[in-house]
């Protein structure tokens, strides 16, 4: 019991660490009307074990903090990547297809607002959903997808809770 909780708390401990490395090295590219966060591609792993969801949750408040981003957007982004990655895990059964989907939706849905009534960006809605789901289909679906098929092939299994 002792050391799953202790694997447990590691792994979402590496998750968050990664998430917060690849969210500060490619931060011109995580933040803005235009993003494509590398880092939730991370959001794939709730397939593999529920530390995810934390270590997904901590990293993206710790990259928002060291990036620069506004108390509401710390908040609410790191809010909208925990509601993917906890959407994702309820997936996990299911086909790997629609698992990058809570995240891709959740961010797609939150991010706008953000950037619209948190940092004054002038353009429409519409308009930052489009270029914000864009760039969550490329993160989340895209490259979620990539790394969720190469740990198949390195032998992860969904759900064990082990990587």
């Amino acid at each position: 019991m002792r050391n799953q909780r202790i694997t447990f708390m590691t792994q979402a401990a590496m998750i968050a660490a990664v998430y917060v490395v690849l969210t500060y090295v490619f931060a011109p590219f995580s933040f803005g009307e235009v993003q494509v966060r590398l880092a939730e591609a991370l959001t794939i792993l709730p397939l593999f074990t529920p530390a995810a969801i934390p270590g997904l949750f901590i990293g993206c408040l710790i990259g928002n903090i060291l990036g620069g981003a506004i108390l509401p957007d710390i908040l609410c982004g790191s809010l909208a990547t925990l509601i993917g990655a906890v959407f994702t895990y309820l997936l996990r059964d299911k086909n790997p297809l629609v698992a990058p989907l809570p995240p891709i939706l959740a961010n797609t849905v939150v991010v706008p607002l953000v950037l619209r009534y948190g940092y004054g960006v002038a353009l429409p809605i519409p308009f930052l959903m489009l270029t914000i789901g864009i760039g969550e289909i490329l993160s989340c679906g895209a490259l979620g997808l990539v790394l969720y098929y190469a740990l198949r092939q390195r032998g992860f299994q969904k759900g064990t809770g082990y990587f």
